[in-house]
């Protein structure tokens, strides 16, 4: 669905009226390009981009469509110039297969661009946002979806965000892409056709994320906990048996429970005597947690890792632990606790 808001027939040209009347789509903005990217950072970068092109280019806008979709327009374009320039951002799974887990794996040397998550708190509407942002809140942002959506070329990939995710019209959709509508058609079947090949095998399509249930944040809390008590068969019970576990920065991914305990077996084996702490905290609509160490001898905790979490009918079926020192500062969490 398009959304459209009433606007003026012209953008202000002082700079404060004109921020004013832009910045209500900074949230969702965001969103939009993080899809389109996969990367927090880069989408902070690229909403920035847009308004400074929108604020440059104030006089196009004549308000025949809503300055939403206006913005919009322009933020696909400046993701489009990103893409080109920018390697996609990919998980452990897309460039090895699945790593030996009684082995400690190394960090990799090179540098290599990985998909980040996404802080829950940056997706929720403000109270007077209206239904068109209740809209995107709702939209799917879990990380297998923008994973799957990072194997699509740009042109593919923005034609499946606008038509499959914002609802965009075809005819408007060919437009902001400058391509016909059947080419348009065709780009967006291919784009499908992709992410059935690259969504897990039990996801035949993809859906708006529901509300964390009190059972998940059940099952959370006792994750966490075992993992505080380096407690690997009550982990272990908490696991489907086709889990799988994958660790960026470091390029290993673990396939299977069997695989996944051993592999957290070995991990714990190189901290005893350290004091482990838990934060838990939310990211693309999934529960997440940050886990912290304190090594003997030592005041503080660090920040060790921060875990995403996909959880179905009451087994943990994914993690994906992230890098907390380039991701934390988005959650407004600490690197160090006290």
């Amino acid at each position: 669905m398009t959304q459209h808001i009433t606007s003026a027939a012209a953008l202000p040209d002082d700079a404060a009226a004109f921020s004013s009347a832009t910045e209500p789509f900074r949230r969702e903005l965001r969103i939009h390009c993080y899809r389109m990217l996969g990367s927090f950072q880069d989408s902070e970068d690229l909403v920035q981009e847009t308004l400074l092109r929108a604020w440059r280019n104030r006089s196009t806008f004549q308000g025949r469509s809503s300055i939403r979709t206006w913005l919009y327009r322009i933020a696909t374009n400046a993701c489009l110039d990103a893409l080109q320039r920018r390697p996609k951002r990919v998980l452990p799974q897309d460039i090895a297969p699945p790593a030996d887990p009684t082995v400690i794996p190394a960090i990799p040397g090179l540098e290599i661009r990985w998909l980040e998550p996404f802080p829950d708190r940056y997706l929720e509407a403000d109270a007077d946002a209206g239904p068109d942002a209740e809209v995107v809140q709702k939209e799917t942002i879990e990380l297998a979806f923008i994973a799957a959506v990072q194997h699509l070329p740009a042109r593919q990939r923005a034609a499946l965000v606008l038509r499959d995710v914002l609802g965009w019209s075809a005819s408007d959709s060919a437009e902001l892409l400058e391509i016909n509508v059947p080419a348009l058609n065709s780009a967006l079947q291919r784009a499908r056709s992709t992410m059935r090949k690259h969504l897990p095998e039990r996801r035949t399509e993809w859906s708006a994320p529901q509300d964390t249930t009190e059972p998940e944040q059940s099952l959370l809390l006792r994750f966490m906990e075992a993992h505080e008590r380096a407690d690997v068969p009550a982990i272990a019970s908490l696991l489907r048996d086709d889990v799988r576990m994958v660790m960026p920065p470091i390029a290993v991914w673990f396939d299977g429970r069997d695989a996944v305990t051993t592999a957290m077996g070995v991990g714990f084996g190189t901290m005893v005597g350290h004091e482990l702490r838990t934060i838990a905290t939310a990211a693309n609509h999934q529960p997440a947690f940050v886990m912290y160490t304190r090594e003997p001898g030592e005041a503080a905790f660090n920040a060790l890792v921060l875990t995403v979490v996909k959880v179905e009918n009451g087994k943990v079926v994914d993690m994906i632990g992230f890098d907390p020192k380039t991701t934390l500062p988005a959650f407004g969490l600490p690197l160090t606790l006290e």
